[in-house]
């Protein structure tokens, strides 16, 4: 073990700072031994079997390649949760976390009881794939990726109907299969919002981190992100950088409840814009947060009365 930490400094020692070597080390090892980091930190006499030795050195050569460390290991945590990634989905973030935190349901003393499930719908029936979710109420995600705003939401929720959607096949599968290791059920879409289908649907929270990355971003982007995320997610044409932030709320106007809320994770260079964006579109009590960096990240905004009833 004292061995592939010397080879992962000195292979690395160009390309990440000390500490970032250091985590990236007990994470490979508490992959591939299935030990604390309490005990490789005290245990120095670990040693790494021929296998081992032979998975550690493909993770470096990974690495070296500034291959994020997520996809390497084919987890990551988010909201105290484990999540399979793939180059299918992005890697969550610390800020996403933040608009987890921020996003709430309608008060339960407000909505019908059919808003909400039990426990006993908490599970699907033998041979379904979702549980039995009425069509009114809940949260909707849309462009889940991992799924990891729809499963942190569930919970933290329990009782909520949580669905998510996304254009993407090989996304939702991977999100099914989070849902799935958390132990949550959540009723899954494949649609595109650029071009939904028509639906008589109704939800009292849409939460949202669409693309937002201007292709003139590239040039500022690290390699990590650009050559292994996928750009689907990340990117949004130049001359129209609002296109998903549009969109989304144009479906928010048909098929959020009245008393229902609108959030999403906007791009830190997008605030003004997003806030007046919303306003223009007749969206009330639009409210633009910081994340713990000072950007401004997170908008949350009310839709008319005009949207639809309860």
């Amino acid at each position: 073990m004292q061995q592939f930490l010397k080879d992962l400094h000195t292979s690395l020692q160009n390309v990440y700072s000390e500490s970032e070597i250091h985590v990236l080390g007990m994470l490979i090892l508490e992959k591939l031994t299935g030990f604390s980091r309490t005990r490789l930190l005290t245990d120095k006499e670990i040693i790494l079997n021929e296998t081992q030795r032979e998975l550690s050195i493909h993770f470096l050569e990974r690495l070296k390649k500034h291959e994020p460390i997520q996809y390497i290991l084919g987890e990551t945590e988010f909201c105290g949760l484990k999540f399979k990634v793939s180059p299918s989905v992005l890697i969550p973030r610390p800020e996403t976390e933040e608009l987890v935190e921020w996003v709430k349901p309608l008060p339960q003393s407000s909505l019908p009881l059919s808003r909400y499930v039990g426990t006993s719908l908490d599970f699907p029936h033998k041979g379904e794939e979702n549980p039995p979710f009425g069509g009114w109420g809940g949260f909707l995600d849309i462009g889940t990726g991992s799924g990891c705003i729809a499963v942190a939401l569930k919970k933290k929720f329990p009782s909520v109907n949580v669905t998510a959607m996304d254009i993407s096949a090989e996304a939702l599968a991977l999100a099914k299969e989070n849902a799935a290791l958390n132990e949550v059920y959540i009723e899954f879409i494949q649609d595109d919002i650029l071009h939904p289908a028509a639906t008589n649907r109704k939800w009292d929270v849409i939460v949202s981190n669409p693309p937002y990355i201007p292709h003139a971003g590239k040039a500022e982007m690290v390699s990590g992100v650009l050559d292994f995320e996928p750009h689907l997610a990340l990117f949004v044409p130049d001359d129209d950088p609002l296109l998903f932030y549009r969109r989304i709320a144009d479906f928010a106007l048909e098929h959020l409840t009245s008393q229902g809320r609108l959030y999403f994770e906007i791009h830190q260079s997008l605030g003004r814009q997003c806030c007046l964006l919303l306003e223009s579109m007749g969206f009330h009590s639009v409210e633009l947060r910081k994340d713990l960096s000072g950007n401004d990240r997170m908008i949350s905004s009310i839709p008319p009365a005009k949207a639809g009833g309860n």
